[in-house]
């Protein structure tokens, strides 16, 4: 009689095994889904300002779609004969204008509008790129405050006596006068320090915002902006060790703030995480900053999937992250990306004559080709 007993925990275990592993794919799989509806959801309001905007100025408009490849749906307004399309795969939509890669000499055409008509268009994607992550912070911001570094524990040390250090338990807000939004900003504000120098850290200690000395336990000489963990050793922050190494002892809380100051500290915010863009940028020209610290379509997918899935606030996070990046990288001079078309429309409102369509057209091909062969690159490096 034991044996029909243990074969039903067995059977009971393997289920059980069984539920975990399909729970574990189920929460993947929608973690992907809530990174690609990130994404489709940008990119269609991506392309919705540029709808939006040559509607408004009297530009003929061919086809608005959603996704790319087959089509899944299909409707063409009666009233100008615009086609609107949802596409199988979500990853991806266009606005396409009438005359917009060729010279066609019809009414409303792209290439036939004002420079300046063109140059509204062509920014009014990044324009409501920004505009929604502006919206999507400060809903954020007002239902669950802002991110923020809480300290676990302190660094014990006899040399550092405890008020010139850091609290268990103190939220860190600004640092030398510098509010502190994202990581890069604690690693600019300590930026050329050296390990004796007092710094004024501001905090919050019990619900209070607090003032702070705080005597530096290292120099502080970054070579790029991601070194920030030398900042919290500098800072005296506390670890823990765990079967995957050694961690600072700190933990991201949401603080609140106070109407006007929630208001200031978004639009703060979404400056900041643009001139990060521009920060990375630099140290990857400089050679400060290497390559497998960015990534690809791939990697994109994959943090996103990962921090969307934690909570509403990092859903919302990540999504006017993205926003704003989105907004910020077309708007460089970079071939294929709007930036460069609207290079391209100040030579031509310049001189008054446009660069030949087709060497314009090859500029594009080239640099899309450039933004692909970069993004597989980036993407293969992180798993090298």
């Amino acid at each position: 009689m034991p044996a029909p007993v243990r074969g039903r925990r067995f059977q009971r275990g393997i289920m059980a095994t069984d539920a975990l592993l399909a729970s574990g794919i189920l929460n993947t799989i929608l973690s992907v889904l809530l990174a690609i509806l990130i994404l489709l959801v940008m990119i269609t309001v991506h392309e919705f300002g540029h709808y939006v905007a040559g509607s408004a100025l009297g530009f003929k408009i061919n086809e608005f779609s959603v996704g790319f490849g087959p089509a899944i749906f299909k409707r063409r307004s009666k009233k100008n004969g615009r086609l609107f399309c949802v596409r199988a795969f979500p990853l991806g939509g266009y606005c396409a204008f009438e005359g917009e890669d060729d010279d066609t000499q019809s009414e409303g055409a792209f290439n036939k509008q004002h420079p300046f008509k063109r140059i509204i268009v062509l920014i009014a994607g990044a324009a409501f790129n920004y505009l929604l992550a502006l919206l999507i912070i400060l809903i954020s911001t007002f239902a669950f405050g802002q991110m923020a570094y809480r300290i676990n524990s302190v660094q014990a040390s006899a040399d550092y006596p405890a008020e010139y250090s850091l609290q268990a338990g103190d939220t860190l807000v600004a640092v030398d006068g510098r509010d502190i939004y994202l990581a890069a900003d604690l690693v600019s504000a300590l930026n050329g320090s050296k390990q004796g120098d007092e710094v004024q850290v501001e905090v919050l200690r019990g619900g209070a915002r607090t003032e702070a000395k705080v005597v530096l336990r290292a120099d502080c000489d970054f070579e790029n902006s991601s070194q920030v963990s030398l900042a919290f050793h500098a800072l005296g922050v506390g670890t823990y060790e765990n079967d995957e190494g050694a961690f600072y002892d700190l933990t991201t809380v949401s603080c609140k703030f106070g109407f006007w100051e929630s208001i200031g500290r978004s639009f703060m915010y979404s400056f900041k995480i643009a001139g990060s863009i521009f920060t990375v940028l630099g140290e990857l020209l400089t050679g400060n900053l290497g390559l497998s610290a960015v990534g690809g379509p791939v990697t994109t997918i994959k943090l996103t999937s990962q921090i969307a899935s934690q909570s509403v606030q990092s859903f919302l996070e990540i999504a006017a992250y993205i926003g704003v990046n989105l907004a910020v990288f077309n708007l460089l001079p970079i071939p294929a990306l709007d930036g460069s078309k609207v290079v391209f429309c100040l030579i031509e409102w310049i001189f008054k004559k446009p660069v030949p369509r087709k060497i314009e057209a090859v500029i594009h091909v080239i640099g899309f080709a450039l933004i692909l062969g970069f993004a597989i690159l980036v993407d293969v490096l992180q798993f090298l």
